[in-house]
């Protein structure tokens, strides 16, 4: 790991050495930046995303994180004696950072996996849709004239855009908890 502070950090982006650092930080499994300016912070993030082209993720608790939180991919929020800037400022809120393992884990697998197949239901639904349109203007001579009332369209919607994400969203865990917690790995399998 690497723990920098923000008098170093301050030397690296003005002497010109941020290809040096990342070189530094490639070979880290972490990097900590503390008594860092909020600017610091945002810089660092920025320069890790523009420089490596990765998604980067920050974790904040006060006021002085939310501008990395902002700069960042995905930000998490932690709600606490700091006050609520940065949960306001973040994607994701917890109230402690014991919970992280699980939102990552857990919410995050399941997420994904959600996603994945919500993606491909909306291409099926729209494709069905269409190609009844399409097979329709031959039986009708391309006259234009419309195959659906307008309320079996609103009910069609309804149920085909509404009802099937909710139940997704309620329903769908392809692997349990505890075995996302125990088996880290699976994380990476979903990517």
């Amino acid at each position: 790991g690497l723990v920098i502070d923000g008098r170093t950090l301050n030397v690296v982006f003005q002497g010109g050495l941020e290809e040096k650092f990342l070189a530094l930080t490639k070979h880290c499994r972490s990097v900590l930046c503390c008594r860092s300016t909020p600017i610091q912070k945002s810089m660092v993030v920025k320069l890790v995303r523009r420089q490596l082209k990765v998604m980067t993720l920050s974790i904040g608790d006060g006021a002085n994180d939310v501008s990395m939180i902002q700069a960042a991919d995905v930000g998490i929020g932690i709600s606490g004696q700091e006050g609520m800037q940065a949960v306001m400022a973040s994607d994701f809120a917890i109230s402690r950072f014991k919970h992280l393992k699980k939102l990552l884990l857990v919410h995050g697998h399941w997420c994904y996996a959600r996603l994945a197949k919500m993606v491909i239901y909306f291409f099926y639904k729209n494709v069905s849709y269409v190609s009844l349109l399409f097979w329709y203007q031959f039986f009708c001579g391309f006259s234009g004239s419309t195959m659906i009332d307008y309320w079996q369209m609103i009910f069609f919607n309804l149920f085909f855009t509404s009802m099937p994400p909710l139940l997704f969203g309620l329903l769908d865990r392809d692997v349990s908890a505890e075995t996302l917690l125990g088996l880290p790995e699976l994380y990476k399998n979903g990517q």
